[in-house]
């Protein structure tokens, strides 16, 4: 049965703007109160293998065969790679990356390594560090492209193709704090000027914990860091011998680059919370902590689970049938709460909402908990006068 207030007028609907308001904090703080969180093991010492080169035509390296997804629940995902133990060859001993490029190139190759850090992991330290590692591990590995903004934009002009998935899901049009900025592109220059990060050695691969893509079984397991499970390829191609191509410069555009990979993205617009059921983002406390260490981190496996679910909502889809899938979305008893905006791009990546995710919300739901009644929010600019549910507060 719905017990939410009947619609009001946007004019009218001042009141509910502290309730409304003190909503979209309250996940942050519950979120971070869900137990149960676990500590990746470690991987063990590195033993030296032997190695040969051997035919690279059968690896999977294009950027159709290697593109993060999986089939498996969240759940399930977890538990398969939890079962897969980390190779006992280890990560290896990664090699100071060589630049040899114009200042133009620097500049270039500087922005794409700190944007990719920043979109893939978050704020932490260890974890940017960890996924430019790879990615300049990919420059010099002749299976992918031979630039840093090459490889990290790499696949996305095909609607499946991207390699990253922020480059592709409209994670692009993200905003990051100069702070941020700051801190990516510091360590991206010490990264290029050739700082190392040993725990992920020559991984050429990664993927977080709450996906299982079909070539993960493929590869060697051989670090952990953070939510992502790092992997290189068996024998010689997974070694050190095997990065042997040579940087040159000759960076392309970044900025060329996120235009052809926004208009991919547009042209292939993330399925909607009414034709999926599916969130795009959910953040709960089974993924462990940020990389900030500041509460739960993001997932872009959508599973019914509670926590805190992004969704795609449009001006098209019936309210009633929002809130029933929003509902689905949040089974049991445990906190959820389900958001929705109408663009990809103004989906945030964390807890608290910012401000400008605030501005750009279409759409809340708080399921009935214990005496709590469930609560739901839409804006009323783009739905006019839901038959459910209240108008957000202006």
């Amino acid at each position: 049965m719905d017990r939410a207030a009947p619609a009001l007028p946007p004019h009218d609907d001042r009141g509910p703007l502290a309730a409304f308001a003190a909503l979209t904090l309250l996940p942050f703080a519950l979120l971070a109160l869900m137990g149960g969180l676990s500590t990746p093991a470690a991987s063990p010492p590195p033993i030296a293998p032997v190695e040969t080169a051997g035919p690279m035509p059968d690896l999977p390296a294009s950027p159709e065969d290697t593109v993060v997804l999986s089939e498996l629940t969240a759940t399930d995902a977890r538990a398969r790679n939890a079962a897969v133990e980390f190779a006992a060859v280890g990560p290896g001993t990664p090699s100071p990356f060589r630049f040899d490029g114009s200042a133009a190139d620097r500049l270039r190759a500087r922005d794409c390594l700190a944007l990719a850090g920043m979109a893939e992991a978050g704020g932490g330290d260890s974890d940017q560090r960890a996924v430019m590692q790879v990615i300049l591990n990919r420059v010099r590995h002749p299976a992918f492209a031979r630039t840093v903004c090459g490889v990290v934009f790499e696949g996305a002009q095909r609607p499946t193709g991207c390699q990253f998935s922020f480059t592709c899901d409209g994670s692009l049009a993200r905003r990051y704090s100069d702070a941020a900025w700051r801190a990516a592109r510091d360590r991206a220059e010490q990264m290029l000027g050739g700082a190392t990060h040993a725990p992920v050695g020559n991984a050429t691969h990664f993927h977080a914990d709450y996906v299982y893509p079909w070539w993960s079984d493929q590869l060697d397991k051989v670090a952990q860091v953070g939510p992502h499970i790092f992997f290189r390829w068996r024998g010689f191609w997974g070694s050190g011998k095997a990065l042997s191509a040579r940087y040159g410069g000759e960076e392309p555009d970044p900025l060329q680059l996120r235009q052809t990979a926004l208009a991919t993205a547009a042209a292939s617009p993330l399925p909607s919370l009414v034709e999926s059921g599916e969130a795009v983002r959910s953040i709960t406390a089974q993924t462990g902590p940020s990389a900030a260490g500041q509460g739960p981190a993001t997932s872009d496996a959508a599973s019914p689970a509670p926590g805190v679910h992004f969704v795609i909502v449009g001006s098209g889809d019936a309210p009633a049938q929002l809130v029933e899938r929003a509902r689905s979305l949040c089974p049991g008893t445990r906190y959820c709460q389900v958001y929705g905006w109408d663009r990809p791009g103004d989906i945030p990546s964390a807890l608290p909402l910012s401000r400008e995710a605030r501005s750009t919300l279409r759409f809340s739901f708080l399921p009935e908990r214990a005496a709590n009644p469930e609560t739901v929010y839409f804006d009323c600019r783009l739905f006019a006068q839901p038959e459910v549910g209240r108008c957000l507060p202006k």
